[in-house]
């Protein structure tokens, strides 16, 4: 199996998954179980995803899998929040941090496995004009 201990992107979402386990420790009995387990198993999925996203052939499956399942916990943070889950601010503020540095370091991993797309723009091809713009004034041939 490869390594993935080095990786940027296991090194945050592992601290990420600590973090979660640590302020839902503090969570109400009533959302420990409910939407505290819904957290803890999300952080731990996206690092089972990253470790799998480092050994396939084709990463961009696991890597969209990975940005799912970082927003479906940023969406639980925030209800978490409204319902004055967290502890204090600081930790919503701390783990929603935490949960843009991952998704930042996925999307660029999965932007660098997208092949270049080629331009529509080619010689010869016009470009499109925005809908409700002007169109350029068109060349007459022929008269002098």
């Amino acid at each position: 199996m490869a390594q993935y201990e080095h990786l940027p992107i296991y090194k945050k979402a592992m601290d990420m998954a600590v973090y979660v386990e640590t302020i839902v420790r503090g969570f109400p009995r009533y959302h420990k179980y409910t939407m505290g387990s819904e957290m803890r198993a999300l952080s731990h999925k996206i690092l089972v995803l990253v470790v799998r996203a480092n050994v396939e052939q084709d990463k961009r499956v696991m890597l969209t899998g990975v940005r799912d399942s970082l927003e479906e916990l940023k969406i639980l943070a925030r209800i978490s929040k409204e319902l004055k889950v967290f502890a204090n601010f600081n930790s919503f503020e701390c783990l929603v941090k935490m949960i843009v540095e991952v998704s930042g370091q996925n999307e660029g991993w999965l932007r660098s496995q997208n092949p270049a797309r080629p331009s529509s723009e080619g010689p010869g091809r016009e470009r499109a004009c925005i809908h409700g713009a002007p169109q350029p004034p068109q060349k007459q041939q022929g008269k002098a």
